[in-house]
């Protein structure tokens, strides 16, 4: 049972905590949410707003490259109150992002940095030497498949890699940075409680030309996990194009000899972004993506729960755009975990990320103001004060929250029959 949830159902907000610190090529900016929200200053504010919704949970992202500055070398000096207060004053239990994107400054080449699995590592034990006494549960690496896409595919983020030899390029140390920081915190911490937090898609494709395409996109979303989990060996049905895009026998074969365990599987899903349907000619396919629902929320609690065997939680969804759209996903994603739950899917909790507007994205290689790129997503929205400040301007959203957080039973139910029962593990 999650701590401080006499129910067994965790609810949970977010603050957007994306870092990356290395300057954008054309304009120089850094995307670092914290301080474009200015909650580097706010914090205490914006701790007490996730205290007023009843939450005893919370994610919570640590700026790796400040707290980090040098190699070996820690400052705790802005982290030591912060979670002191959320967890002493607020009662509040953080589920601590480690890495949430982004690399320290120092580290050249960025993931590809071969020091990269070691020093992530040593990073994650500093913290829990520090703050065990406070924290218990972590996420590793938010979101490895987007740190992957994003630094190894596209070419947006450091290390601006492209194709699919950039993907495997980042995919490999990133799997085993993930399974260096678990036996990290397991030797430090061992009733460390892991939560794995993926960047989970529902893909379908209408075409049969298509299936085998639609496929391979699906195994393929599923392997920085499988990796984690040791479960890439000569069988798997995606070792042999792992070894075609280059990623070696000898790395392959040590995240096999070194498999970690976690104990919750967090899915992060929105209905603009996480739903897509593969469309092409020939054969040739390429992802578009739609408006997704209830329907492609469950198709991906499924996939993850059912394939890793772990309870799941939603550790990110919303919408952006008007009150409205956001109130309506609220109330059609906690219907689809009732419904789940009352036929014995272990579903353990649930988060609305972010709880106030983020920063989109577009702001490290846009030349706009910070207003013009602000995403409302969240329960409060983001509004500039006319004096440099951005106020929390509450939102209906923020009572419909809170009732739902205050009526686990009512809003979610009870889980129906045996949890263990819901999933058959598949290797």
């Amino acid at each position: 049972m999650p701590p401080g949830t006499p129910d067994g159902f965790e609810w949970a907000v977010g603050i957007e905590d994306t870092f990356i610190p290395q300057l954008g090529r054309s304009t120089g900016r850094v995307l670092d949410e914290y301080a474009l929200t200015q909650h580097y200053e706010r914090w205490r504010e914006d701790l007490d707003l996730a205290a007023s919704l009843g939450v005893r949970s919370m994610r919570y992202g640590i700026p790796w490259y400040r707290v980090n500055p040098a190699p070996g070398r820690f400052d705790w000096s802005w982290t030591d109150p912060v979670l002191e207060h959320m967890v002493e004053r607020l009662g509040i239990a953080p589920i601590i992002d480690l890495v949430h994107y982004g690399c320290p400054l120092w580290m050249e080449r960025e993931f590809l940095h071969p020091d990269y699995p070691r020093r992530v590592a040593e990073y994650a034990a500093a913290f829990a030497e520090r703050y065990r006494h406070l924290v218990r549960s972590y996420t590793p690496l938010n979101e490895p498949l987007v740190n992957i896409r994003f630094g190894g595919y596209t070419g947006y983020w450091p290390p601006y890699r492209r194709g699919w030899r950039g993907w495997v390029a980042l995919l490999l140390p990133i799997a085993q940075g993930m399974s260096r920081t678990i036996a990290a915190l397991r030797e430090l911490q061992p009733d460390a409680r892991i939560v794995h937090v993926e960047a989970t898609a529902s893909y379908t494709a209408d075409d049969p030309a298509l299936q085998d395409a639609l496929r391979f996109t699906r195994r393929r979303q599923l392997l920085p996990t499988d990796l984690l989990l040791g479960r890439v060996h000569e069988a798997h049905p995606m070792r042999s194009w792992l070894k075609a895009h280059g990623a070696s026998e000898g790395t392959l074969r040590w995240l096999c000899d070194h498999p970690q365990e976690f104990d919750v599987m967090g899915v992060n899903f929105y209905p603009g972004m996480s739903a897509h349907r593969l469309v092409g000619t020939d054969g040739t396919a390429r992802r578009a993506a739609y408006q997704g629902g209830g329907s492609e929320l469950e198709r991906v609690i499924r996939t993850f729960g059912q394939r890793y065997g772990r309870p799941v939680m939603i550790t990110e969804t919303s919408a952006i755009g008007s009150v409205l759209r956001r109130a309506r996903w609220m109330d059609e994603s906690v219907a689809t975990v009732q419904r789940l739950r009352g036929e014995g899917v272990p579903i353990v909790g649930y988060t609305w990320w972010p709880m106030f507007s983020l920063v989109t994205w577009m702001w490290r290689s846009g030349r706009k103001d910070v207003g013009s790129y602000l995403g409302h997503m969240g329960l409060w929205d983001l509004r500039d004060d006319g004096h440099g400040g951005l106020d929390r301007a509450p939102t209906i959203l923020v009572d419909r929250f809170r009732a739902y957080a205050a009526d686990t039973l009512g809003s979610v139910g009870p889980l129906a029959g045996e949890s263990s029962r819901a999933w058959e593990r598949t290797r």
